[in-house]
């Protein structure tokens, strides 16, 4: 399968205004694939010859930055794709209220957050319901080895189809 791309680079800088803007995407790609339904095929047993043929055609898809992206057949048309909004850039997760804002112009932190600050220092970083590793491992269950590795399997697949022949 012959595969051909196309792709586009745009930039732009306006000194002026100190921005910039560049661009790339993978505009046009044309391949070339075995159509379907269109093949022949025949067999001379007599002369001992065989000849097959298979039909191609060319896919073509395009896309744009505007997130429409059209596909179809080489001359036959294009049919056109209103591809669903995606981010790219990530969430911020912090964003500052006013860069240049001095302490006092600054909003203060909100309650539940003091509340919970204020508890922090005050335990100084120790958890209260703190438990050692061998107290929380004296309350699970004793654990039990598997006398045969096979043994366990088989009550498991037995069961399994069990379960299957009564629907």
């Amino acid at each position: 399968m012959a595969t051909s791309e196309l792709s586009c680079q745009v930039s732009e800088e306006d000194c002026e205004r100190r921005e910039a803007f560049w661009a790339e995407w993978k505009d046009l790609t044309l391949s070339t694939r075995p159509e379907e339904g269109c093949s022949l095929h025949e067999e001379d047993a007599w002369r001992r010859e065989t000849y097959h043929q298979q039909g191609q055609c060319q896919a073509l898809v395009q896309r744009s930055p505007w997130l429409v992206m059209r596909m179809g057949i080489l001359g036959r048309g294009l049919q056109e794709y209103q591809l669903p909004y995606q981010r790219v850039l990530p969430l911020p997760i912090f964003t500052p209220a006013k860069m240049g804002a001095t302490k006092e112009e600054r909003e203060g932190t909100p309650v539940p957050l003091q509340d919970l600050l204020a508890l922090e220092t005050a335990l100084g970083g120790q958890c209260v319901d703190r438990q050692e590793v061998a107290e929380i491992t004296k309350q699970l269950p004793p654990v039990m080895p598997v006398s045969k590795p096979g043994a366990l399997r088989r009550s498991l697949s037995r069961s399994m189809s069990q379960e299957a022949q009564r629907g």
